[in-house]
């Protein structure tokens, strides 16, 4: 029987979702648990993988067992029980044995947040940049992201892409109370893409680029182009899309 686990976390502690020698991570958090709750050896396959101190406000993954789950609302409660407060697993959820939680994913979205204003209670979660940003200009320049599908300018180097190529549906930065919030949705991401997106903008909205100088850098598929990273804190992966027949539906934070 296969079940897909939907789940969140708060990534600050663990060095990205999978698993890493000596190095905690969510992937081998979760394997202990369900191993130690079904009392036989578990491993499980993520969506994807985030980063060290990235978070997850929505997170699939998927395990076998042997014999079916009779109560998945109790199951869900008992594993929880054996989580750190910075996991939590909402549902347990029967599925086919073919459905996959990487490779059926049809989209994804994260979500980056910038507190403008110095706040103690989201240090660990946004980035805190007191700087007056040009957000017209920042989101013209997004839109740049819809019109190209080679994204090599935000690519980390030597990480083993197959390709660079995504396809980008949605890029808008959007102020709420004193945090900016930029959402981005493609059917794939690189590693540390949104990150170098999200820096090169905010040197946009410092008026460092313009807008025509982004789409540039995206043309001309040079990684040295593009600006630093932004912070790994600020970054949450906040949806996964998969066919309705797969997942019927899907939490968005």
């Amino acid at each position: 029987m296969r079940y897909f686990i939907e789940l969140s976390y708060k990534g600050t502690a663990y060095h990205g979702w999978q698993i890493q020698q000596n190095a905690p991570s969510v992937q081998g958090r979760i394997e202990q648990a369900l191993s130690a709750l079904l009392r036989t050896p578990v491993s499980i396959t993520g969506a994807g993988r985030t980063d060290t101190g990235v978070h997850a406000a929505y997170y699939i993954a998927h395990f076998d067992t042997v014999t079916s789950i009779k109560d998945p609302n109790s199951f869900c409660y008992h594993l929880n029980a054996l989580l750190p407060f910075d996991i939590a697993i909402r549902r347990v959820i029967p599925v086919s044995d073919q459905a996959h939680a990487r490779f059926d994913a049809i989209e994804r979205e994260y979500r980056y947040y910038i507190c403008r204003n110095k706040n103690p209670f989201t240090r660990e979660t946004t980035w805190q940049l007191y700087l007056d940003l040009d957000i017209e200009a920042m989101n013209q320049a997004a839109g740049a992201l819809k019109d190209f599908d080679d994204f090599t300018s935000f690519a980390k180097l030597h990480s083993a892409n197959k390709t660079n190529i995504c396809h980008v549906s949605h890029a808008l930065w959007e102020q709420h109370a004193e945090q900016l919030v930029f959402t981005i949705r493609a059917d794939r991401f690189l590693r540390n893409m949104v990150r170098a997106i999200v820096g090169t903008l905010v040197d946009v909205g410092r008026g460092r680029i313009s807008p025509e100088d982004f789409r540039q850098i995206i043309a001309q598929r040079d990684l040295a182009l593009c600006s630093g990273s932004a912070p790994a804190c600020g970054l949450f992966l906040s949806n996964i899309s998969y066919p309705k027949e797969i997942l019927n539906s899907n939490t968005i934070q």
